[in-house]
């Protein structure tokens, strides 16, 4: 049974912890399998921290930190202080979740490896009109 059919949705800090440990793990060119065997665990449980539907132990983060050579802070990056009485700024927020959901991608890891490359500024630009109109095309026709 899943935890959606069970009623219970993945704890929203699990989810970006999770997702930031799938962001780093993907950005070093790591596979679940190759992180779990570092961390000996099964890739089914790296799948599942990523996933938010296990919780990450402290002492198994401090070791996740370690393999992908990220302080424990960097998986909380982006989330707001829970002792802070400032609102989280929404627009960061959503730049943070719209940079790690391109990250997980293998096409939006490699686009973002290769997009620097391009020299031209002009150039660059011409690549991000292309996407957006594709984009605009993809949602007329699922509008549809």
């Amino acid at each position: 049974m899943s935890e959606e059919t069970e009623g219970r949705r993945p704890n929203p800090v699990d989810l970006h912890v999770g997702s930031r440990v799938r962001m780093r793990r993907k950005l070093m060119g790591v596979s679940q399998e190759q992180l779990a065997d570092s961390l000996g665990l099964t890739f089914q449980q790296v799948q599942k921290y990523e996933r938010g539907a296990n919780r990450v132990s402290a002492s198994k983060l401090y070791e996740i930190a370690r393999t992908l050579q990220v302080p424990v802070s960097f998986f909380f990056d982006g989330l707001a202080d829970p002792i802070g009485d400032q609102d989280v700024d929404e627009a960061g927020a959503h730049a943070e979740r719209v940079v790690q959901e391109f990250l997980t991608t293998p096409e939006g890891l490699e686009l973002a490896e290769v997009f620097p490359r391009i020299g031209r500024g002009r150039v660059r630009r011409q690549v991000l009109d292309l996407v957006r109109a594709m984009a605009e095309e993809t949602g007329r026709s699922d509008a549809a």
